[in-house]
């Protein structure tokens, strides 16, 4: 009788605990995240900004991203544009 007291009691404990154990283990392999934004470096001040907020400007094909319309404007005064 002790016994089975003993067990329902371990069962019991793991039961309430499990939720926190499973929020310290790391989560579980499966598809990696996506990328939701990424950092694009400005040809000009060398800075780095986020792609959703940079401004963008395609030159010869190529896709050149800025912080600012103002680095925008020093680029293209740069290339003779």
């Amino acid at each position: 009788m002790r016994g089975l007291f003993l067990l329902g009691s371990l069962l019991l404990l793991v039961f309430l605990l499990w939720p926190i154990v499973r929020r310290l283990l790391p989560p579980p392999a499966g598809r990696p995240r996506a990328i939701q934004d990424e950092l694009v470096k400005d040809p000009v001040c060398q800075t780095y900004v986020l792609r959703s907020r940079a401004v963008s400007r395609e030159v010869g094909g190529t896709t050149h991203y800025f912080c600012s319309r103002e680095c925008a404007a020093r680029f293209s005064a740069m290339r003779g544009e």
